[in-house]
């Protein structure tokens, strides 16, 4: 499958047509979408690979044969995983490395450990919603840190590893609240305008979206990058929700009770996106895209009665090379 340069991407764009589609679905779980795949010999990094999405993701990278490291805050947590895996016959090794992604020196030292090829990263970890405006030590706003500039910080400390690889792949988590949240390249960090938590956490998801634009300045090292919106699901991301807002969202009772809605996807099959660009032959040499449900996405130029699609915004390529020096910047002075 051949690869679009960004000008014909875009244009294609243009037309629902011209989408790549697949045949899965929004109902299509992750171990459906990697059925088949021998990943036998492929090493993968999964962030936040311990619980909900992420453990999906390893469990479907692993049981096809991947070695899987689960790249958490809290190694311990993934003890479980690793140990439920170990005894799949046929999985390939999984192990638990720690890595703060708010922490420039974390990231710093767990890049600096890596060793030899690296065929998939999974930027899959994140925070939603954080209730009140949170500053990293070095002054980034909390969710900007985590969601975006920390996955950035990994994947440029890992590049020659994914170079190494000679076909690697990146695949970001994103999410449709990046629809109505371009990023703010004169106030990232909310310094001068109101604290908003739903902008913050979508302006985040929209610098992931614009870094797999950007990253075409690495197809020439075989590394593509592309976006996806897992859809909607219950999983700890909503842990910084209030009840108030839950209820609001009608996935909770008055008793207090968490419930999914009929729409909503189960882990399993949030994770089959994430699984399909990581692993999938179908979106061999594939970058820059943003997909959801299996395919890709249309693009938007706003907010449209019909749900889903991908901001206009959050492609646009010259956007996305401002935010590349923007991140790299961040790094050099952090």
């Amino acid at each position: 499958m051949t690869t679009n340069s960004p000008t014909d991407r875009h244009s294609q764009n243009d037309s629902d047509s011209a989408l790549l589609t697949t045949p899965f679905t929004s109902d299509s779980r992750a171990q459906e979408v990697i059925d088949g795949v021998d990943l036998t010999g492929r090493r993968a990094v999964v962030t936040g690979g311990a619980s909900g999405l992420g453990a999906e993701t390893v469990r479907a990278l692993a049981t096809a044969g991947a070695e899987v490291t689960i790249a958490t805050r809290r190694p311990q947590s993934a003890e479980p995983l690793v140990q439920e895996l170990a005894a799949v016959a046929g999985a390939g090794r999984v192990r638990a490395k720690a890595l703060d992604l708010s922490a420039v020196a974390s990231v710093d030292a767990f890049t600096r450990a890596w060793d030899g090829p690296l065929d998939i990263l999974v930027a899959n970890a994140g925070i939603m919603a954080l209730p009140t405006r949170t500053l990293t030590p070095g002054g980034w706003e909390m969710q900007l840190a985590t969601n975006h500039l920390g996955h950035f910080a990994l994947a440029t400390g890992l590049h020659a590893a994914l170079r190494d690889a000679g076909s690697a792949r990146i695949v970001v988590v994103s999410s449709g609240a990046h629809l109505g949240a371009p990023f703010d390249f004169e106030d990232p960090h909310f310094a001068r305008r109101p604290y908003d938590p739903w902008a913050a956490y979508g302006q985040s998801k929209s610098a992931g979206i614009l870094f797999t634009v950007g990253a075409r300045r690495w197809a020439a090292d075989g590394i593509t990058a592309n976006a996806l919106n897992p859809g909607y699901i219950l999983t700890g991301l909503q842990r910084h929700v209030d009840d108030e807002t839950m209820r609001a969202f009608g996935v909770m009772d008055d008793q207090g009770n968490v419930r999914p809605l009929p729409y909503y996807k189960t882990p399993q099959q949030g994770a089959a996106t994430s699984v399909l660009l990581a692993a999938s032959p179908l979106v061999e040499g594939i970058t820059g895209r943003y997909f959801e449900d299996n395919q890709e996405a249309r693009t938007v130029q706003d907010r449209e009665d019909r749900p889903g699609g991908v901001a206009a915004h959050a492609l646009a390529p010259e956007a996305a090379d401002r935010l590349w020096e923007y991140s790299a910047k961040a790094l050099r002075t952090a």
